[in-house]
């Protein structure tokens, strides 16, 4: 029983040693430690700023994505652009638009307000 004992008794006396042998933080993590605790501290009201703007605009930006998802779930009705030596950007329709259409409206130069 005594070893019992013993064995958890050692172990206890050589914690404090052990402990004594680590090196204390050198100058330069002291410093760090000390410069990223003021940091934290002058940090903390724009921190909490922050926060409460993000709050107040929680609903503008969940109106704001409605209103792309809307927008965007009509991309899916076109092909990715094609881009055409002459620098022109073609943008074709998946399907195309619905013959009984009357047609765009030209202007004399035969372009396309968009």
């Amino acid at each position: 029983m005594t070893r019992l004992v013993a064995l958890p008794m050692i172990a206890l006396l050589a914690l404090p040693a052990a402990a004594q042998e680590a090196e204390p933080p050198s100058l330069m993590e002291r410093g760090l430690r000390l410069f990223m605790d003021g940091l934290m501290e002058e940090m903390e009201p724009a921190l909490r700023d922050l926060e409460g703007l993000a709050r107040n605009a929680a609903p503008l930006l969940e109106d704001l994505q409605e209103q792309l998802g809307e927008s965007l779930s009509e991309l899916d009705a076109y092909h990715p652009p094609e881009f055409l030596p002459n620098g022109d950007i073609v943008i074709r329709r998946k399907t195309p638009l619905d013959p009984d259409l009357p047609p765009p409206d030209l202007n004399p130069d035969g372009s396309i307000d968009l």
